[in-house]
Parts: C-alpha cells; sequence; structure tokens
C-alpha cells in the first residue's frame, strides 16, 4: 500500500526547527526530525519500503515507522494500491474538488451523477440545470418521469413558496417510487436549502407543511378573505439569485458524494443581507396522515388516562416539577423556530426592567385566529412566560406555547357526531363548564343538534366521558348548533410528566376559581405580609417596583379548597393614573403560589412600565384595558385593597406539608374533588411530534375568572366562607369582567 498526503493538506519543512502541515482549517506542527525526513516523501508514489530506502541513511527504519505512526494518528495520511493520478494536464479544480470531498468524509461525485431538476410556481428550473451543469452533474431533464428519471439519483426541485401545493403531487411520486429529493428556494433576501426527503425515513414534504402553516395564519386568513393567493412582491438581485442556486446545487452534490449529516433533514435559511445562516431542524411527525399513523391521536385519546408514581426532582416559583427546566429546555428547544418548529420564537419582552422576566412565544391559539377584526390586540394575544428566574420564564413561554400547539384543533381527534339526547346517558353537558346565566345572553347550545363529541377520561369514575369537541380543542370547526361553546385555556397545562400536567392543570382551576369567588362578589380580603415567606426575590420585586413609583402588595383568596391562592397587586402611587395590574398563583406550597401570583403580575408589567402619568403611552391598545388603566383607582375598587378589619396573613397561617412524589399531589386532589361532589375530567392532548405531556383538566361547577354567572360556587361559596351573609345578587355582581 502506497502511503501519502490527503489531499486537502500540504507539509512544509522549515530546516532546523519543524514541519508544518497545512490545511484549509489550520497548522499541525512537528518537531522530531524523522517527520521532517519523511514529509517531503509522502507523495503518494511510495510504499513503506520505498520510504525506508529514500529516507535512508538519515533515518531508520523505526524511525519512519515512528514518523508515519504519528501522522496517520493526526489523520492527515492516506493509504492506496495504485500511485495518485496526478498527471500534469489535471485540471486544478479536479485536485481542489478532490480536497473538498476528502473534508467532507466522502468519495466524491462521479462523473455520472445524475440528477433531475424540477421547478414549480415562479422558480426557473433551466438556471437551476445550468447551476447542476456547471458542476459536472449531468441533469436529466424538468420531468422526474421523464426519459431516463429513472437513472437520477436524486431531483432537485426548486420553488419560490415552500407551501406551494404543487409540491404534494412530487411528493407522492417521490413518497411511491422510494426516490430521495431535495427542495430548494432560491428566491427573495433568504434563500431556504432543504431537506432532502427520503422517503420511510426522514419527514415528508407534508410535516414540514404542518409547522409552517402555523406560522402564517396571518396569511391564511387574508387569503380566506380575498379568496385568493396573496405572493408578496419579489425581492432578489441576480447574485443572491445565483447564490441560492448555487447552494441548492452545493447540497445536492453533498448527497450525491454520499457526505450524510443531520442538517439534511432541516431547513438552511442564508440571509443574503446580514449574511448569517440558521438550520431549521425538522423531524417526523409519528402521526402524520401521509408518512406516519394518524391514528395515534385517537387511540391516545380514547385509551385510559393512566398515571404513576413521578418523583419531584425540582422547586421553583414556578411549581414542584418532574424534571429540572434546564432538561425540559434541552429537550423541547429543537420546536423553537419560525420554520419547522411550534412555538416561532422565545424573546424577552424588552420593555422594563429585566427583573419582570416576561417571556412571548408566538401567537396565543387559544385568543382565535389572526385578522384585524381578532383579538390579536388582548393582553394575552401571544403566549407568554414567567418565573422567578429568566430561565424559569423562558422554559414558561416554551411550554405554554407547545401547550397551545397541543390544544389547537389539528383533525385527527377521535370524534363522534350525535345530538345531546343521543350521547347523554355518557356525556358532560357544555352549560355544566361553561356556567353562562341565561340572562346573560349568549347563544345557547342547541341539544337537537348534531355537533362532535370527544372522549375524555374521568379521574373519579375511572371511564370515558363525552364532552363537545369545539369545548376541548381552540378552532374546532364550528358547526351550527354549538352556539357559546368555544375552548378557552382554562385548565390547560404541560409539564414534565403526564402527572405533572394533571397537578398543574388542576391547579390553575383552583386559581381562576378562587379569583372568580373574590372578584365577582367584590369581597374585601386579607392582606399577605410579604416579608414573611423569607423570598428575597419578593424583595427585589418590591424594590424594581418602587423605583417605577409603584408599590405591591397581595391579598389571600383561598377558596373552600384550601390550597393557597393569592392575588398580586401593583399600582403606581402619586398624582396621575395608577395603572392598577394583577397577577394570580395557587399551589400546595403557599410560597411558589405567591411568586407565582407576582411572577404574573411582572409579566403583565410591560403593558403599563411606559405609560405616562397623564393616560398615555400604554403598549396596549385594547380600548377596555387602556379604560382600566386610565381610570381605576383602589379608592374605587376597595375590593383590591387589604381587609383593614383583619390582620395581614403571614407564611405560618398556611400549613403546608411536602409531597415527594406527584401521583400523591393527583391523589389529594381527586380526594378534594371527591370531597365536594364534583368529577375530575383529563384530557390527555399531548401530541406524539411534540412530546411535551400536556392536559386539559376539567371540573364541572368550578368557576372560570372570565364572566359566568350562573347559579352555584360563585353564590354558595362566599357564603359558606363566612365572607357574606348571603348571595350576592345577579345585579350586583361586580360589572368589570376579568381581563387577564
Amino acid at each position: 500500500m502506497r502511503v501519502g498526503f490527503r489531499r486537502h493538506v500540504r507539509a512544509e519543512v522549515v530546516p532546523g526547527e519543524g514541519t508544518y502541515v497545512v490545511s484549509e482549517r489550520g497548522i499541525v506542527a512537528f518537531e522530531d526530525d524523522p517527520v521532517a525526513v519523511v514529509a517531503p516523501l509522502l507523495d503518494g508514489t511510495r510504499d513503506f519500503r520505498a520510504l525506508v530506502s529514500a529516507a535512508a541513511p538519515r533515518c531508520s527504519a523505526a524511525e519512519v515507522a515512528l514518523a508515519i505512526g504519528r501522522l496517520n494518528e493526526a489523520a492527515l495520511l492516506v493509504t492506496s494500491p495504485e500511485p495518485p493520478d496526478d498527471r500534469p494536464a489535471a485540471p486544478l479544480v479536479s485536485r481542489a474538488a478532490a480536497a473538498y470531498w476528502e473534508l467532507a468524509g466522502a468519495p466524491g461525485p462521479l462523473p455520472d451523477h445524475r440528477v433531475a431538476v424540477r421547478a414549480v410556481g415562479g422558480a426557473d428550473a433551466r438556471a437551476a440545470a445550468e447551476a447542476c451543469a456547471a458542476s459536472g452533474l449531468v441533469v436529466t431533464g424538468e420531468d422526474p418521469e421523464g426519459p431516463g428519471a429513472d437513472d437520477a439519483a436524486l431531483t432537485l426541485v426548486v420553488c419560490d413558496d415552500y407551501l406551494d401545493p404543487a409540491l404534494g403531487a412530487i411528493d407522492a411520486w417521490a413518497r411511491a417510487a422510494g426516490r430521495p429529493w431535495l427542495l430548494a428556494k432560491p428566491h427573495g433576501t433568504t434563500p431556504w436549502v432543504g431537506p432532502v426527503f427520503r422517503p420511510g425515513v426522514s419527514a415528508c414534504w407534508h410535516c414540514l407543511v404542518q409547522r409552517m402553516s402555523g406560522h402564517r395564519t396571518t396569511q391564511a386568513h387574508l387569503r380566506a378573505r380575498l379568496g385568493r393567493p396573496v405572493p408578496h412582491p419579489p425581492a432578489e438581485t441576480p447574485a443572491s439569485l445565483l447564490l441560492g442556486h448555487q447552494l441548492a446545487v452545493t447540497e445536492g452534490l453533498k448527497w450525491l458524494a454520499g457526505h450524510r449529516y443531520p442538517g439534511q433533514d432541516g431547513v438552511l435559511a442564508f440571509d443574503t443581507i446580514g449574511f448569517t445562516s440558521r438550520l431549521h431542524a425538522l423531524r417526523r411527525r409519528p402521526q402524520c396522515a401521509e408518512c406516519g399513523d394518524p391514528a395515534l391521536v385517537a387511540r391516545r385519546v380514547g385509551g385510559p388516562v393512566v398515571l404513576g408514581s413521578r418523583q419531584k426532582a425540582q422547586r421553583t416559583g414556578n411549581g414542584h416539577r418532574a424534571v429540572t427546566a434546564e432538561r425540559t429546555l434541552r429537550t423541547y428547544e429543537h420546536l423553537i423556530s419560525p420554520i419547522t418548529g411550534v412555538v416561532k420564537a422565545v424573546e424577552r419582552d424588552p420593555r422594563g426592567s429585566a427583573e419582570f422576566n416576561s417571556f412571548r412565544a408566538g401567537h396565543n391559539h387559544a385568543r382565535g385566529a389572526h385578522g384585524l377584526t381578532g383579538p390579536a390586540s388582548r393582553l394575552r394575544s401571544e403566549s407568554g412566560g414567567k418565573g422567578m428566574t429568566e430561565l424559569d420564564a423562558r422554559v414558561s413561554a416554551l411550554c405554554e406555547g407547545l401547550e397551545r400547539h397541543a390544544g389547537t384543533f389539528q383533525g385527527d381527534e377521535p370524534t363522534v357526531r350525535a345530538s345531546w339526547a343521543e350521547v347523554a346517558e355518557n356525556a358532560v353537558h357544555p352549560a355544566d363548564c361553561l356556567l353562562y346565566d341565561p340572562r346573560q345572553r349568549v347563544a345557547p347550545f342547541d341539544e337537537t343538534a348534531a355537533v362532535d363529541w370527544t372522549p375524555v377520561w374521568s379521574l373519579t369514575r375511572g371511564t370515558h366521558r363525552l364532552l363537545p369537541t369545539a369545548l376541548l380543542y381552540y378552532d374546532t370547526p364550528r358547526t351550527p348548533g354549538l352556539g357559546c361553546v368555544r375552548a378557552d385555556s382554562n385548565g390547560n397545562a404541560g409539564g414534565a410528566s403526564l402527572e405533572d400536567a394533571v397537578v398543574q392543570g388542576f391547579l390553575e382551576l383552583v386559581e381562576r376559581d378562587a379569583v372568580a369567588l373574590w372578584w365577582y362578589n367584590r369581597t374585601r380580603q386579607p392582606g399577605v405580609d410579604l416579608g414573611s415567606f423569607g423570598e428575597p426575590w419578593i424583595d427585589r420585586v418590591r424594590t424594581v417596583h418602587a423605583a417605577l413609583g409603584r408599590e405591591v402588595w397581595a391579598l389571600d383568596v383561598t377558596s373552600d379548597f384550601g390550597i393557597p391562592a393569592f392575588a398580586a397587586l401593583t399600582r403606581r402611587t402619586g398624582a396621575g393614573t395608577e395603572d392598577l395590574l394583577f397577577g394570580f398563583g395557587a399551589h400546595f406550597d403557599p410560597s411558589v403560589a405567591l411568586c407565582r401570583a407576582l411572577a404574573e403580575m411582572n409579566q403583565m408589567m410591560p403593558a403599563v412600565v411606559e405609560a405616562r402619568p397623564d393616560g398615555t403611552g400604554y403598549g396596549c391598545p385594547d380600548e377596555r384595558l387602556t379604560e382600566w388603566w386610565r381610570t381605576a383607582t383602589v379608592a374605587g375598587h376597595p375590593y383590591l385593597l387589604p381587609d383593614p378589619a383583619r390582620p395581614a396573613r403571614t407564611r405560618a397561617d398556611f400549613p403546608y406539608t411536602s409531597r415527594a412524589d406527584l401521583l400523591d399531589d393527583v391523589a389529594a386532589i381527586r380526594a378534594a374533588v371527591e370531597e365536594r361532589g364534583m368529577e375530575l375530567l383529563v384530557l390527555d392532548q399531548t401530541r406524539p411530534d411534540v412530546g411535551l405531556p400536556v392536559v386539559k383538566t376539567i371540573v364541572p361547577g368550578m368557576r372560570h375568572f372570565w364572566a359566568r354567572f350562573a347559579p352555584g360556587r360563585l353564590y354558595d361559596v362566599p357564603v359558606a366562607l363566612g365572607r357574606l351573609a348571603g348571595p350576592t345578587p345577579y345585579e350586583e355582581l361586580n360589572p368589570v369582567a376579568m381581563f387577564l
């Protein structure tokens, strides 16, 4: 075997100093004399015997072997049974290409590699084919099913929009034929390249479409309203378009050369203006209707919710979790991408102090579709995160974005179409969950209409119950008869485990139920001694607000469930508007409950932090909210202040015994629900392609903090707790509907 240096390196000997081996990736230096003797001889024409002969008498055979060994350990040598084809007539580009493929760890494309080229939309197949031919590829034509297409090792498809419906036919052909194809968008200021779709191995085009469509809801809304596509004006130069084609060809060449790497499963976006690039990972969707098992979600929802022992791994201001925040972020951060992700981005709200830890994670699906007539201007129009630390808040925002995605109707949920009378024996009436009073004049649910129902698991009965699908999933297609039945985020929660999600979902029900009992009855609640909790973070929160001319306080709004629940409030002091804001929290651990309330209060602060005393400068254009901030005062709403007749509650007033296992928390929840004659329902909304456990927890009869005024707990519990002598008349309930 002949030994020589690899094509991508060259050796330079500096007499009396050493040997330097130079490549594009740097220089490796050797100080010993045998390497200086042997290196000039490693042109690939000599085997070991010839090298020993040529090195004599300056080096012994043992020293030659030692020098070769050192160079080989540095991955600088290659062996071959034949001398290299190094004839003078060989073009320099061929040597350079050989070095390129050597660095890529691939043998390089052979001269007869064939590629099919096809274009859809406004893309130019001829330009793409010319770019392929310039790199030595044999182009078979634009039609992948045309003459010579069977010989093509790869089909390159260029387009001007990755969501062009014409790509669906190409994807179907490729999967039927078992042929790989590379998708590229050479157009625009940011050309895209990839993925290389591999039928049966990688994600398919429909997997990509599902992810991208989630980030184009505004475009979809506009297209639906206009009844036609609305393409953006082209933005490119000849140079940027040429670069886009060359990037696509380079990726195709790497595939044909046998070079494989994880990036081939993603989309490379190259910004020609900022000259930056990002690889957007794409993973196969196990439930994809085209390349996966579309029945996965239906089987999961149709089965029982089985919970098991789950030790708590971490206690933070956001709760007791089965997995640390760091691990959660590592597990799911690949889902953050404006192209292939579920969450477009997780970004800190730049307004106000960094101590607010207010993070945003894109559109809040619980608020409905995008559009000028939609709720885009509302306070919670985006999914968001909160926490005592930046990490907790970032993970919270990510998980809320994933949770909202999981709770959105996607078409593979199990449904049965029937009227109320046909399912009443096994169903829960939606009115028992919505709790509207007839006097609120919302559109009624038609019990005679055939609507879609989905099973939810009753943890109290150990069986399935049915609820309207539209009550369980956001953006469920509307059918006649649903009336006011719509899904909201109450009780929706993601967690590091299914047990974690169930606990968090129920605690949200407790929080909002407790807030409704206080807010709409306008009862005076005890204040909270914030200093008694011994949390340094709470002191920092108060200091930050004080620097903004604001004061912070909290109320104990704990309900009959006995689970600590708090309302944290902040207002501007001095002259001008008070800009009243609040946040809520509930948890078995009173310290966690209070920190959650304060963190949620901080999360809302960017909307008012730049407001001026004259009532201008708010960061949310919703007129109802700005009217509250401009006009609401604690004098006009005394229930927002601590009850002066009762002492402030301290940490010692909230007995708490920690449980090490989340399953024990679930058992405590079930016991509390059963004790009140209620039912604990759980819908497993976990999506196989996301993996984050997500549930919707429902306890019919518990109150949302939105305006829901039907008879029941809203009137009875404040009396039972001794807050009121008698139920508040309907007409005297708080006319200010909760807006958080």
